[in-house]
């Protein structure tokens, strides 16, 4: 990872009549942040569209793996005027237990086959669902993983600001593991 130089958002083609959720989002990072700064820099990082904020949510930790506080840093900013909790960053730190991958996973191209390596340009896909926006000033979206059956979400609540900040993530769950760890093959 070196410093970002083309940061870009690309939005995936829309039909001409799209149907209520159905909308879906490719965020594109043509290079990854190395400081926080560079993080807040980019240009999703204005949070006034949920879908950025998610594929931030999955960015942040990315980082964790080898610089904890820097990862927990990105999140707070995600989380705007409610910074993790103890508890949170407990629960984070369980879940990174001896699964780094597990973050890689929501890239393009990371499968369990090339140990949750991603394509470049790093891309995140965010879709909604027809009750993605149930609960007012809340989204519920969805990110693919390339090692679990089913997407997973994330939850964000507008602020008063306008901004996206992440409010709840489901997204370090287990999946399966990348190949090489497979004694079998």
């Amino acid at each position: 990872m070196g410093i970002f130089d083309d940061l870009k958002k690309a939005v995936a083609p829309q039909s001409a009549a799209p149907s209520a959720g159905s909308r879906r989002e490719d965020i594109v990072f043509t290079r990854l942040p190395e400081t926080l700064e560079q993080f807040k820099a980019l240009p999703q990082a204005a949070l006034t569209s949920p879908f950025d904020t998610a594929a931030l949510t999955v960015l942040a930790f990315c980082f964790y793996p080898k610089d904890r506080e820097l990862s927990l840093a990105m999140l707070n900013f995600l989380r705007g005027p409610r910074p993790l909790s103890e508890m949170d960053k407990q629960f984070i730190r369980d879940r990174f237990m001896d699964k780094d991958y597990v973050p890689r996973s929501y890239f393009k191209g990371s499968v369990p086959a090339n140990d949750y390596t991603p394509s470049e340009p790093y891309t995140i896909t965010v879709f909604e669902n027809p009750y993605s926006y149930a609960d007012q000033n809340y989204a519920k979206l969805f990110i693919t993983s390339g090692g679990a059956d089913s997407p997973r979400y994330v939850q964000l609540r507008l602020a008063k600001d306008g901004k996206w900040f992440l409010w709840e993530q489901f997204l370090l769950s287990g999946i399966r593991e990348p190949e090489s760890s497979n004694p079998w093959a």
